[in-house]
């Protein structure tokens, strides 16, 4: 059995097809470029079973993975996350099928791992030697300590209000760091001319196609981890949106092999927060790509992006699995990140927290219904945003008595 079975690249809006052989970009007509599998010869060889002896990582999924020689693998052991049953904060919510996927165990402390893992592979593949990317912090992280273990330079720009402790991953694993005060957006542009001026290879989010890959693997991990029995609901905390592509890319390619059921996809919940929703304002609208949102801000610094290049691959992954996108306050989402701490002894990033203020809303309005099935997306742990949580503690002297009211 092949390592991989990748065919080609083409074009998400007009289909030209690229080699998987040659280091590529955006498609000449500036959409992102998508992976395409052998799926009709890999339906011949590769069953479930083959699974059941493999390592619980996300190379376990490596025939359905673009890198073709294992050789070329670079891993930290990413993977292959809890599914965890939340069951008294779901109690609370009148979900009792309530789930959380729990990316904040891996490498890196974020679902980062999983795009940088199998993109920095691709890229110490195709030969590539120096890389750059815009971050808003987890993701640079991220690329920064796989692109250590690859040999592979990196140029990581980020906004200067991004997460201290991403800077640091960044610093302590040799890239080279620029702080910009701005946007994400503003630290897209800047890599974009110094991909120009020193020829460096752009890995920003959708403008390489491996990222993606990476990320459909929570998406294959849900449906294994359900017994190839995929769940109502997956909520999703949306800036970029490339994980949320990814689930249902990887989902398509499932029916394809025949593993999961042909007449049923969960529906897909694209999650933002009310300072920066363009895809939900895009949504409500019924358009098909978003506008820029101005003054973006939010707490839940991983989902300020004012504007995503995939947001049409977004809103049509919402609309052809009958999802929907909804938007929650920055004070809806630090109250479920402090009940679910308090309820569940997870301690859970912004970005999921407002996945479970979502679904606490959509059940209210009995969008969620009680008996289905629903999975939340935690992408990272809430140890990387200290400032999230207040803590008001008494100082105690040396030898000093702790005093409490006795319950009678």
């Amino acid at each position: 059995m092949s390592f991989s079975y990748v065919s080609h690249l083409y074009c998400s809006k007009c289909e030209k097809t690229y080699s998987v052989q040659e280091q590529n970009q955006l498609c000449e007509c500036g959409a992102p470029l998508l992976v395409a599998y052998k799926m009709d010869e890999l339906k011949e060889s590769f069953t479930p079973q083959d699974l059941l002896a493999r390592k619980a990582d996300l190379w376990r999924y490596h025939e359905l993975l673009p890198v073709q020689a294992a050789e070329n693998v670079v891993t930290l052991g990413e993977g292959m996350t809890p599914l965890l049953h939340m069951k008294t904060i779901g109690q609370d919510m009148n979900i009792p099928h309530l789930y959380m996927k729990d990316e904040g165990l891996i490498p890196s402390g974020s679902f980062k791992s999983r795009g940088a893992a199998v993109g920095v592979s691709k890229a110490k593949e195709l030969g590539v030697k120096e890389l750059a990317m815009p971050t808003n912090g987890n993701a640079g992280a991220a690329w920064s300590l796989y692109c250590a273990q690859a040999g592979v330079t990196s140029t990581i720009v980020m906004p200067i209000d991004a997460p201290e402790i991403t800077r640091k991953e960044c610093t302590a694993a040799g890239a080279t760091l620029y702080l910009v005060d701005g946007l994400i957006g503003d630290a897209g542009k800047i890599v974009g001319q110094a991909v120009k001026d020193y020829h460096l290879f752009d890995a920003s989010t959708l403008k390489e196609p491996y990222r993606i890959e990476g990320k459909k693997t929570m998406g294959l991990e849900i449906a294994e981890q359900f017994g190839w029995e995929v769940p109502d609901v997956i909520l999703y905390p949306t800036g970029g949106g490339v994980g949320l592509i990814g689930i249902y890319k990887a989902l398509q390619e499932l029916q394809a092999l025949g593993w999961i059921a042909q007449d049923k996809l969960p529906r897909l919940v694209a999650v933002q927060a009310e300072g920066c929703a363009p895809i939900v304002k895009a949504w409500e609208e019924g358009k098909s790509a978003a506008e820029p949102w101005q003054d973006a801000e939010t707490v839940a610094f991983g989902i300020n992006v004012a504007k995503a290049l995939g947001d049409f691959l977004i809103l049509d992954a919402i609309k052809q699995t009958n999802g929907c996108a909804i938007r929650v306050s920055d004070e809806a989402l630090l109250k479920e990140l402090q009940a679910v701490a308090s309820a569940e002894g997870a301690f859970v990033c912004p970005e999921g927290a407002a996945t479970f203020a979502a679904a606490r809303q959509l059940r209210e309005d009995g969008w969620i219904k009680q008996d289905e099935r629903v999975v939340v997306l935690n992408t990272g742990a809430g140890i990387k945003y200290p400032n999230t949580i207040e803590v008001d503690a008494p100082v105690l002297q040396p030898n000093e008595k702790i005093v409490k009211e006795t319950v009678k």
